[in-house]
């Protein structure tokens, strides 16, 4: 028996959803690198600065993982470069001595701020055509699915099962 004899209808469509979205999130970082080069930038170490540029506020590592949808360890790495590159800074944590708080420096945010204006470019030629309500539509889903995802993230961890969800 094959994996799509076992299938809903609904399972089916949604297996479809997540392969397209596999293949779009690989298409979406390669122009992410491509927005972000000419600022000596990789895609993710702009989304790690978009996490924070985002909330307008300085981020535990922890929190930029959980906002972006990836591990620790992956934010960790970019972390390292950005504070080593200057563009972001460490600061205390008054909840957490063991997590610094991590923010912006001023060249951090002049570069954040010059991919931000090419990235308007860009999304917005890639959104011509498509309608406003599907793009909607298409984000409310996308989020609902990462919203169960997280939630059997979060069940896995406190029974504390080795394997993540697939």
């Amino acid at each position: 028996m094959s994996p799509k004899d076992g299938w809903t209808p609904k399972g089916k469509v949604a297996t479809d959803v997540v392969l397209r979205t596999f293949r779009a999130n690989g298409l979406f970082l390669a122009a992410g690198d491509l927005l972000a080069a000419e600022e000596g930038l990789t895609a993710a170490r702009w989304q790690v600065l978009g996490a924070v540029g985002v909330e307008g506020r300085p981020l535990t590592v922890p929190q930029i993982a959980r906002r972006m949808g990836l591990t620790r360890q992956a934010v960790q790495a970019s972390v390292n470069r950005l504070l080593g590159e200057g563009l972001a800074e460490a600061g205390e944590n008054p909840d957490h001595r063991r997590s610094p708080l991590i923010r912006m420096t001023e060249v951090g945010s002049r570069k954040y701020a010059a991919i931000q204006k090419r990235q308007a470019v860009w999304v917005n030629q890639l959104a011509a055509g498509l309608k406003r309500s599907e793009l909607v539509t298409t984000a409310r889903v996308l989020q609902e699915l990462s919203n169960r995802l997280d939630r059997d993230r979060l069940d896995n961890e406190r029974r504390g099962d080795d394997h993540e969800t697939p």
